[in-house]
Order: structure tokens, then sequence, then C-alpha cells
């Protein structure tokens, strides 16, 4: 093929896909590395804080939360630009001249000669994602089945063997179970939501390349990124409400739910100002080689829309599942309250909780994927679940406090402390108990969201304009 021809500019896999896998997967790990460190150094300073008030201890570890939050995310959002302009300034800005310059009198092939090479920057990048959940695998799956086995080793000695208290120090499996919780909640939980929030974005990236208009404008090119950087500053916003509140044993469920409320309503309008990047009106082009063209016209708010159905829809599985598993309502208390007829009712009553637990969350996901695929197609999906991930930082944090506050019930116990500061910290995870189910609840709806987008990047990629979810 000619030099003039459409692959002319285009750059090869190696070793741009490799260095962005190598760096994504670098990234996750060192927010990993950073969430488990901060963790640990929390649980000693909460369980000292308890000694005071529940309030200061709540606020330890909430704050040892938020690293993990804003820190995993701003990674994920900051190296991620990095990849972008490393790789503009080393290929595609020449190329992108070079194309300018050989279709001057040719428009219609300059812009498609221009989407290939779009489309192409955005791929090569797509291997950030890829690292990502890599790490995710190992952390979330490997450090989930560490952290069961060693929760349940520790009960299991010292509860049914040898009659021990929770924690107890002269059990040895109680370290096991420690370590345990930083593994598979910080880590696992930390690396599981960077795949999410790193392949979504690529995949939105991807799909935005198939039109022209938002190529043109390279601010609209990369509304995906604004909107993440938008849940960065709302979730920032939405963590300073926390001090309204006086934390006490009855309350801090209530405190954690309301964290997750506001920083929805905070998103809602701080992605706003981000819309005016994009076009009143911009469209897609859905044919594959060869065939008619086809065209999916969307509007600025339209894309509005997606973002809010995959934020609420989060907001709403949140809520649902702190619901089911908060030993504030009638779910846990009646699963309870089952244990005194025996070990059946308990595990057939569990069994159908769980069951009617997905129900809300379903019909949510649905509502979310028909009207965003309706409206806007696969870029409306990976809108929805950026939108779904935009209150990440908050999300994390929340998850983030629960292994906090349940070490430091394990210090409190395992120091000789009494057993009143026992009974703060065990309000503390209690809680937290809840809030680790709540994202869990956030990262499989973003998780369906995410692997409908990648779907959406791969069918843009090939061109199959017959694909119809609906």
């Amino acid at each position: 093929m000619s030099r003039t021809g459409d692959e002319a500019f285009r750059a090869t896999n190696f070793p741009y896909t490799a260095t962005a896998y190598l760096v994504g997967s670098a990234t996750s790990i060192l927010a990993g590395y950073v969430g488990m460190r901060i963790a640990v150094y929390t649980n000693t300073r909460t369980t000292f804080k308890c000694c005071s008030t529940v309030h200061e201890g709540f606020l330890t570890a909430f704050r040892g939360g938020q690293v993990l939050g804003f820190c995993l995310v701003g990674l994920a959002l900051l190296v991620l630009e990095l990849i972008l302009a490393t790789f503009k300034a080393t290929w595609y800005d020449a190329a992108l001249e070079a194309i300018v310059a050989a279709n001057k009198d040719d428009p219609a092939r300059r812009d498609k000669q221009v989407r290939e090479l779009t489309r192409t920057l955005f791929e090569l990048v797509a291997g950030y994602g890829l690292g990502a959940s890599s790490v995710a695998l190992f952390g979330r799956v490997g450090g989930g089945i560490y952290t069961k086995a060693a929760d349940v080793g520790a009960d299991l000695v010292g509860k049914t063997l040898k009659d021990l208290k929770e924690d107890d120090p002269s059990n040895p499996g109680t370290i096991a179970d420690n370590v345990g919780d930083n593994v598979g909640d910080i880590a696992g939980m930390g690396a599981d939501l960077f795949g999410s929030l790193a392949e979504s974005t690529c995949a939105a990236l991807v799909v935005s390349s198939c039109s022209i208009d938002l190529i043109k404008y390279t601010d609209a090119l990369y509304f995906p990124l604004m909107i993440t950087a938008s849940g960065i500053v709302a979730s920032f916003v939405s963590v300073l409400f926390v001090h309204c509140w006086t934390v006490t044993v009855e309350n801090v469920q209530t405190v954690l739910k309301g964290q997750i409320g506001i920083s929805c309503l905070l998103m809602t309008a701080a992605v706003v100002p981000a819309l005016w990047v994009l076009p009143e009106t911009f469209v897609f082009e859905l044919n594959a080689p060869g065939d008619p063209l086809r065209t999916l016209e969307v509007k600025r708010w339209t894309a509005y829309g997606c973002i809010c159905f995959g934020l609420w829809s989060g907001m709403i599985i949140g809520f649902t599942t702190e619901y089911y598993t908060s030993n504030s309502y009638s779910p846990t208390l009646n699963l309870a309250a089952s244990c005194k007829q025996g070990p059946a009712p308990n595990i057939i009553l569990g069994l159908a909780l769980g069951y009617a637990s997905v129900v809300i969350p379903i019909l949510c996901l649905t509502a979310t994927i028909g009207y965003a695929f309706a409206s806007a197609g696969m870029y409306g999906i990976g809108l929805a679940a950026l939108g779904m991930l935009g209150a990440l930082p908050v999300a994390l944090s929340i998850d983030g406090y629960g292994p906090i506050s349940d070490n430091a019930g394990g210090v409190a116990e395992m120091s000789g402390l009494p057993s009143s500061i026992r009974d703060r910290t065990d309000a503390l995870d209690a809680a937290g108990n809840t809030t680790a189910a709540v994202g869990k609840g956030f990262a499989i709806g973003s998780a369906c969201l995410v692997g409908l987008a990648l779907f959406g990047a791969f069918i843009t990629r090939v061109g199959d304009s017959t694909v119809d979810i609906l």
C-alpha cells in the first residue's frame, strides 16, 4: 500500500500497547500498595481515637479510606492523561499534520483517515485498561479467596473449637484475618474498580472516534476524562459534609449513606459545566465498510442523561445493597431471628434474601442500558458506565473504611483495651460490613456496563452496524 493510503500514518501495536499495558498494571499495583499501607497505619490510630469518642474514631477511619479513594481515581486519571499526551507527542500529532497536508483537496478522505488515526490512538491506549484488569484478577479473586479463607479459618478455630472471643490474641488465625481484610477489601476491591474505571474510559474514547464532530473539537473528544475529573471535584466537596454530623453508635450507617447521596447530588451538578465542550449535536457513523451510510445523531443533553442514568442507578444499587445487608433493617434482623429455629431456616432465608436483593439492581441496570443505547448508542453505554463510577472516590472511601474499622476492633481486643472501647469499634465495624457490600454492588453494577462498553468498542472497530442490544 502506498504511503498515501488509509494505513499510511497509523502506528503499530508495539511498543505502544505493551507500554500502556505495563503502565496500567504498575499504576494499579501502586494504588493498591498505597491503600494497604495507609490502612495499616490507620487501624491503630482509629483504635486510639475510639478511646476518646466514636466520632473521632469514625473520622480517622473514614479519612484513611479517603486516601484509597482519591489516590486510586486520581492516579487512574493522571496516568491515562500522561499516556495520551505521550502517544500524541510521539507520533499522532505528526501523522495528523501529514494527513491534513496530503488531503487538502479531498475533505471526505481526510475525515476518514483522521477517524482511523484517532481510533488507532485510543486502541493503543486501551492496553492501559487491560493492564489494570490483569492486576484486578489476582488482587480481587486471589485476595478475596485468601480473605475469606483466613476469616472462616480463624472463626472455626476460635469460636467453634476453642470458644475464644473475636480477635483473641491467642488465636493465630486472627493475624491472617486482619491481613486478609487489607488484601481483599483494600487492594482487591481497589484494583477491581480501578480496572472498571480504566476500561470504561478507554472504551468510551474508542467509540467517540466514530464521530468526526467530536474529533474536530479536541476537548469534546476527551469528554469521558472530564466526567471522571468532575467526579473527583464533587467527591472532594462531599466528604467535607461529614463534619456536619456528630457521629454516635446509633447513626454511623446514616452518615455513610448520606455521603453516597450527597456525592451523587454534587456529581449531577458538577458534570454540567463539562457538557459545554460537546457540540450541541454530534453524529456517529455506524456503517461497515461498503454498507450504506447509517448515522446516529446525539444531542449534548442526551449525553448528560446517559451519565445521570448511570450515576443514579449506581446510587440506588448502593442503597439497595445497604438495605439488605445493614443490621438496622428487617432483612438482616429477620435473618438473625431465624437462627433461633436452627441452621436450616437460616440458610434458606439467607438464600432467599440474596435472590430478592438483586431484583432492584437488575431493573436499574436494564433501564440504564435501554435509555443509553436507545439515545446515544454504544457511546451512551460508555457514558453511563462512567456516570456510575463518577462518585468512585467516595464509594472507595466508604469501602476502605470497612476493613480499617474492622481491624481497629482487632487491635483493641489484642491490646487488652477495656470492653467499652471494643463496643465503639464494633459499632464502626457493623457499619463497615455493610459498606463493604455497597462497594461490591458498585463493582458488579459497573462491571455490567463496562462489559457492554467494551463490546461497543469492539463492534465499533469491526464496523458492525447490525448489533442491537435492545
